[in-house]
C-alpha cells in the first residue's frame, strides 16, 4: 500500500476515498487535509465517479485534527497559519463532501472523532462497523465545534442531544448510535467492506443527475420556507426531467423493462 495520506480507487463508479495514516489514527495534518481537499475536489468533477465512499485505514475512521502538528504550531506562536485551517481546509472538504452531486457514504471502520465524525455526518449514509463509535471530541480540547458539526449534527439527532454530545464528549458506540441516527445501518466489522461495496455499487448503477437533485433540495430546504424549497424542488424537476436517464427509464417502464442509467 502506498504511502500517501490520501488514497483513490475509482471502479465501476464507485470512487472510494481511504484516509490513510493509520499510525495516527487517521488524524489530519496539513499534507492529508490538502491531499483530501484535492481528491475530493477531482472526485466530485469526474463523470466516472458515480458514487464516493469515504473511509478510514486501520482502526479508525478519523480522528479530527493532528494535535501532535497541532501542539507544535501552538508553541511556535503559528496561531493565524493554526486556525486558518478551518477556512483553507475544512470549510472546503466538508463543502465538498456535503454539496457533490453525487452520493456519498461513509464508512466508519473505526471511531470517527472531531472533525472526522463532522465529515461522517456531512455524508449520505454511514455504515457503521459494531466495533466503532463516534465522539464529538471538541469541548475536550477547549475548542468550538468545527467541519459542519453546527449544522448536519442537528438534523441528524435533534438540537438537545446535539448541544449534550458536544458539550459533554463521549465516545458513541455504533448501537447507540444507531439508535439516535448517527449510523445509518451496523454490521460487523468483518462484514463493512460486502455491505459498503453492494450499496455503494447500486447507488453507482442509479440516475446520479437525480441522486445529485435530492442532495440539493434536501440540503436547500433546511435553511429556507417551504414556498422557497418548492420552487427548488420545481427546478430541480426540471433539469432531471431533461436528462437521458429520465427519457430511459420512462420508455423501460412502458415496455415493462428495467431501466439502465447512465448517470446522464
Amino acid at each position: 500500500m502506498t504511502d500517501a495520506p490520501v488514497l483513490l480507487d475509482l471502479a465501476d463508479g464507485v470512487a472510494t476515498i481511504t484516509i490513510n495514516r493509520p499510525e495516527a489514527m487517521n488524524s489530519l495534518d496539513l499534507a492529508t487535509k490538502e491531499l483530501l481537499l484535492e481528491t475530493l475536489t477531482s472526485v466530485a468533477a469526474d463523470p466516472a465517479a458515480r458514487c464516493v465512499v469515504l473511509t478510514g485505514t486501520g482502526r479508525a475512521f478519523c480522528t479530527g485534527q493532528d494535535l501532535k502538528e497541532h501542539i507544535q504550531l501552538l508553541r511556535s506562536g503559528a496561531d493565524t497559519q493554526l486556525f486558518n485551517t478551518v477556512d483553507a481546509h475544512y470549510n472546503p472538504i466538508v463543502t465538498a463532501v456535503a454539496s457533490m452531486e453525487k452520493p456519498v457514504i461513509a464508512a466508519v471502520n473505526g471511531v470517527a472523532a472531531g472533525a472526522g465524525a463532522s465529515l461522517a455526518f456531512a455524508c449520505d449514509l454511514r455504515i457503521v462497523a459494531d466495533t466503532a463509535g463516534f465522539n464529538l471530541a471538541f469541548a475536550g480540547v477547549g475548542l468550538s465545534c468545527d467541519t459542519g458539526a453546527s449544522y448536519h449534527l442537528p438534523l441528524l439527532v435533534g438540537r438537545a442531544k446535539a448541544m449534550e454530545l458536544l458539550y459533554f464528549p463521549r465516545t458513541v458506540d455504533a448501537q447507540e448510535g444507531l439508535e439516535l441516527g448517527l449510523a445509518t445501518t451496523v454490521v460487523p466489522a468483518d462484514q463493512l467492506d460486502a455491505e459498503v461495496g453492494k450499496l455503494a455499487a447500486k447507488l453507482a448503477a442509479g440516475p446520479t443527475v437525480a441522486f445529485g437533485a435530492m442532495r440539493a433540495s434536501v440540503a436547500y430546504s433546511a435553511g429556507h420556507s417551504l414556498e422557497d424549497a418548492l420552487k427548488f424542488e420545481s427546478a430541480m424537476m426540471t433539469r432531471t426531467g431533461s436528462t437521458a436517464d429520465h427519457a430511459a427509464a420512462v420508455a423501460a417502464f412502458v415496455e415493462k423493462q428495467r431501466p439502465v442509467f447512465e448517470g446522464r
